[in-house]
């Protein structure tokens, strides 16, 4: 057992962190339940437009993210084997990927279709692309498949925290705790 106190990120790090972390969990949950959703229907589309609309707000939140994260170094990785450094910094890289290439399929589709996007319902953005069937379906696949491929590096992150938390006992969570943030 390692007793010390590792650095955290910065608290704008750990609120944007949480942020797009609680939000990406209901956007993934509404996704999910829009097949749930009759086609064709009014409300469908009402649905559909909340999810883009969400998915814009959550990709300009990952972006200020990446800016912060660029312009801000994370303390120091806390001591482990090097195997465990490297597949940290692959799942991390990957999950930014991820993070980045699902509102922007999800948005480029939407532009390659005669919808387009009606901002929270009130603001209708055309679609500054044809409506083409052929690219809607590989970038809509695209969000799809990244959608799923999200989660399970989601879920292998937190099941590595819960490695560290259970086994480790590194405070490993306290570098993003927000609690811990505001001591």
């Amino acid at each position: 057992m390692k007793l010390f106190a590792p650095q955290q990120f910065t608290r704008t790090a750990i609120a944007l962190h949480w942020l797009i972390a609680l939000l990406l969990v209901g956007q993934f949950a509404f996704g999910w339940l829009l097949d749930e959703i009759p086609r064709n229907t009014p409300a469908r589309g009402w649905w559909i437009n909340q999810h883009k609309s969400v998915g814009l707000v959550i990709g300009v939140l990952i972006l200020l993210r990446i800016v912060w994260r660029l312009r801000h170094a994370p303390p120091p990785a806390l001591p482990m084997p090097g195997w465990q450094r490297r597949a940290a910094s692959a799942s991390h890289l990957a999950m930014y990927v991820c993070m980045v290439l699902m509102p922007l399929s999800g948005y480029l589709a939407s532009n390659f279709s005669k919808h387009g996007i009606k901002l929270f319902n009130v603001v209708k953005l055309a679609p500054w692309g044809s409506d083409d069937k052929a690219i809607y379906t590989l970038f809509n696949q695209t969000h799809q498949v990244t959608a799923v491929v999200f989660a399970v590096l989601i879920g292998v992150h937190l099941l590595a925290v819960a490695k560290h938390v259970l086994v480790d006992h590194d405070r490993l969570l306290s570098r993003m705790w927000p609690r811990a943030a505001m001591r």
